[in-house]
């Protein structure tokens, strides 16, 4: 079943970002499928049509490595067009009942476009390999609940989510960040901060393309930061599982 599902990886990424092409590698390996059924589309530079979010069974968002959706709440709109655009598509998978999973970039998108807000917060920064635990609504959906009760997960981000959309249904937390992962009462849809498409090997070769971050966030070098960083294949099973849930 799994080989067969058309997916749209929409894409907020520089022409000349390296993780451009290594995002749809991890996603395609993650979802059991291949780069060939992973359409994509940048939303930096282009609408995205109906009719192409049409042509797919899944829409897919992933994380961006220099842009943010934490502006000012007191604004009326985003100070961007192409972000006014993303969010307007993001509402309209949402009216549009499209089966879609966002993480890390694209859980904020959501949340910020459905109406939560998104603060930056480097304080509160997680990156490398995060512990997280489920919710009461975690542990009874069908996706999370096989996870039990603790799970690990690949993150790298320095904004977060601190008010999730009305209807949104929190799966999963950590000690530092409340929101980590939720779903849509009314759409199937899914969002987590943390990266299920990334295994240790992928977050590094992400890091090294972004070595920075490392020593901005942690002190350390990449070489360092690595000894710390392990594999989650409990995570890495959540995107086939969520296929099979919305599809079936």
């Amino acid at each position: 079943m799994l080989d067969s599902v058309r997916y749209l990886l929409l894409q907020v990424r520089n022409a000349d970002d390296p993780m451009r092409g290594h995002e749809v590698e991890c996603f395609a390996r993650a979802l059991e499928s291949s780069v060939e059924r992973i359409s994509v589309a940048d939303l930096l530079s282009e609408p995205v049509s109906a009719a192409k979010v049409g042509a797919v069974d899944v829409v897919l968002l992933g994380g961006s490595g220099h842009y943010s959706v934490a502006y000012e709440k007191s604004l009326a709109e985003p100070p961007d067009e192409w972000l006014r655009r993303a969010l307007d598509l993001l509402r309209s998978l949402h009216a549009k009942q499209k089966p879609t999973f966002a993480s890390c970039w694209g859980f904020q998108a959501m949340a910020r476009a459905l109406g939560g807000q998104v603060i930056h917060d480097a304080a509160r920064a997680e990156i490398g390999t995060h512990h997280l635990r489920l919710t009461p609504s975690g542990h009874d959906d069908p996706v999370f609940g096989p996870l039990g009760e603790r799970f690990s997960g690949q993150m790298g981000h320095e904004d977060r989510v601190i008010e999730l959309p009305a209807g949104a249904t929190l799966l999963a937390s950590t000690d530092r960040v409340e929101n980590q992962a939720y779903t849509l009462t009314d759409a199937p849809i899914y969002c987590t901060q943390f990266h299920p498409e990334l295994r240790r090997h992928d977050l590094l070769r992400r890091l090294d393309a972004y070595p920075e971050y490392v020593r901005h966030l942690t002190g350390m070098t990449t070489e360092e930061f690595a000894d710390t960083i392990r594999d989650t294949p409990e995570t890495e099973a959540l995107l086939s599982r969520f296929v099979r849930h919305v599809l079936t």
